[in-house]
């Protein structure tokens, strides 16, 4: 495909056919995808591809759990766990009841251990040069050595025909993750993706347009626009 084209048709696929990928197609995807941009090029990510029933389903309940809280958020009209008007976290709000048993049916979080392809992407902690680790704001930066890596995954799979979605609702519960993965201290969880032959892809994605989200010199400046 062309770059353009698997740019603007790469949304999220999160329901898929039955049909296995093949170990070949998932190893050229990851062979591409390496050649990602990471601080040093310190290149500090590892690939879990899990195939143990086991795992899987350890996986799957796991985030099922930190779907439970970031679903929570959102009932109570929230983003969930984003910052405050300075920038920082202060814990889940009183009007979100973070805890509760939601037994509501979640259809892909529910089913992810039974996708063809599911990677859990980590990341050596010590690779990460976290500039903004100081400032009183939740740290972003670090995730610049390691999320480019991620997308190019996503990129290579839509590139074969394959879909796939990133997601972190597993980082909600780490500690027991931790020890499912045989994870050491320095490295943390990034990510899991879940790849696959789509069931549906969408024609259209919604997306803002470029003067939307662009400024000129300042953050209180006038829209870039070509015209």
């Amino acid at each position: 495909m062309e770059l353009r084209d698997i740019l603007r048709t790469n949304g999220a696929v999160r329901a898929f056919a039955d049909v296995p990928v093949d170990d070949q197609v998932l190893h050229d995807l990851l062979d591409d995808a390496r050649f990602a941009p990471s601080g040093g090029n310190r290149q500090g990510w590892t690939v879990l591809v899990v195939r143990d029933p086991e795992i899987r389903r350890r996986i799957r309940d796991l985030s099922v759990l930190g779907w439970r809280e970031y679903a929570a958020y959102v009932r109570a009209g929230r983003v969930p766990f984003s910052a405050g008007d300075d920038g920082r976290w202060h814990g889940t709000p009183a009007d979100v009841d973070a805890t509760r048993d939601d037994s509501a049916p979640a259809p892909f979080v529910d089913t992810l251990d039974r996708v063809p392809v599911l990677l859990v992407v980590t990341v050596d902690l010590r690779t990460l040069a976290v500039t903004d680790v100081d400032l009183d704001r939740q740290s972003i930066v670090g995730g610049g050595s390691i999320y480019p890596f991620v997308h190019n995954i996503l990129l290579a799979a839509r590139d074969r025909d394959l879909g796939g979605v990133l997601t972190t609702f597993l980082c909600r519960q780490e500690p027991a993750a931790r020890e499912v993965l045989a994870l050491p201290a320095h490295v943390g969880i990034a990510a899991v993706l879940a790849l696959g032959h789509p069931a549906q892809r969408a024609t259209k994605l919604t997306r803002k347009p470029v003067e939307a989200f662009t400024r000129i010199d300042r953050y209180d400046g006038e829209p870039f626009s070509a015209t």
